[in-house]
């Protein structure tokens, strides 16, 4: 059986609670992190709209070290369904100064008319909680909602409380003699009368006008803490939204660290190639003076070694190419050249290009892993 979700009116209620409660600051500040109380906030209320019966309140924790703080509870019932029958089992759910980060502590809170059993194997004789949940917390996938059904799962196991009986008080007798008898009429019955309705009269006027005056009271109080609870739920929502920000920009930074370690490595290759334009200058500058007058442009230039000349024969084919697609495209637009014929020596020159160029960035990569290892002797040497 599903527990009883709570009504609106008393969920609005409790978000003013909250809302109120953890944005004090200064010395009745609530010891929680800034960071994780919208997030403590809606762990409550998705545990009071599922359990209607828990109610959160604020109230002292004392540690085993005697140390005394005012903490958030989750007090009231869970559900135990046991043979059948749905009983309620009384708890108290502390969400220490730690939590959410760290299990929050719970206690049976056992009424004056319950024992707790012993021994029990997941509650203590003090009515100290213990469950694998607690033991296996993650955050920030935890949360008190599932901690509610745990709880109620491994007590419907094993009930952790029972009734005691009470002996049964013995009934009254009836007394003897008990009446009364009526005091005399006094002589000065009239004038004590008249002084009695005048006294009431004052009273009346007294009362009245204290009970108008906490009626005023009363609607100042309510009016400032409804614009209390209005403005904690927007400094709430404010500070939920700085925190999206905040993993925005981290996001960002993050990019751009990525970015500049990449433009680092491209100015290290262009720091080598301009290094090994250099040297090829210096060691290919008297050379012009030699050069006869009429120089053959298609034979200016020798390569040296093989991947050389494997580099220009594919750059060379890639752009002639690259010429011949324009040069069709231009004859396409004019109407000199039939659509399927155009169709069909792009695909087949795209597929001739793309060999040349695959064949080109192969060469280079084993050019630059050439140069660094030159650059890399260099140095030693």
């Amino acid at each position: 059986m599903a527990p009883p979700a709570t009504d609106p009116a008393k969920m609005q209620q409790i978000q003013h609670f909250l809302s109120s409660v953890l944005s004090q600051r200064g010395p009745s500040a609530l010891p929680y992190a800034e960071t994780t109380k919208w997030l403590i906030r809606q762990h409550l209320l998705n545990l009071i709209s599922s359990y209607a019966s828990l109610e959160p309140k604020t109230a002292a924790f004392t540690h085993n070290d005697g140390r005394s703080v005012i903490l958030l509870q989750a007090d009231g019932t869970v559900p135990m369904p046991f043979q059948g029958v749905s009983y309620n089992i009384p708890v108290v759910i502390w969400l220490l100064e730690s939590y959410p980060s760290h299990p929050p502590c719970v206690y049976v809170n056992p009424t004056r008319d319950m024992i707790i059993k012993r021994p029990h194997s997941n509650v203590s004789p003090s009515g100290l909680v213990s469950l694998p949940y607690l033991h296996n917390w993650v955050y920030p996938s935890s949360n008190l909602l599932d901690l509610a059904a745990q709880l109620s799962a491994a007590f419907s196991r094993d009930p952790p409380l029972y009734a005691q009986r009470r002996p049964q008080p013995p009934s009254p007798s009836p007394s003897i003699g008990s009446g009364y008898s009526r005091p005399p009429p006094s002589p000065y019955g009239h004038h004590q009368q008249q002084q009695q309705r005048t006294d009431d009269a004052a009273e009346v006027y007294k009362k009245n006008a204290i009970n108008k005056m906490v009626e005023m009271i009363h609607v100042d109080l309510v009016t400032m803490r409804i614009a209390r609870e209005a403005e904690a739920e927007g400094l709430l929502s404010l500070q939920a939204g700085l925190k999206r920000r905040e993993e925005e920009l981290n996001r960002g930074l993050q990019e751009m660290v990525d970015e500049k370690e990449t433009l680092e490595q491209q100015l290290q290759v262009m720091a080598m190639n301009t290094d090994f334009l250099d040297s090829w200058i210096v060691e290919n500058k008297g050379k012009t003076k030699n050069l006869p007058v009429d120089l053959d442009v298609d034979n200016a230039f020798d390569c040296i070694g093989a991947l050389s000349k494997q580099m220009l024969e594919c750059t060379a084919s890639d752009l002639a190419i690259e010429d011949t697609v324009y040069s069709m495209d231009k004859s396409f637009r004019d109407g000199l050249l039939p659509f399927d014929q155009y169709l069909r020596n792009v695909r087949l020159l795209s597929r001739e290009q793309f060999f040349h160029r695959a064949t080109a960035e192969k060469v280079r990569a084993t050019q630059m892993e050439a140069q660094v290892a030159s650059i890399a002797a260099r140095l030693h040497s």
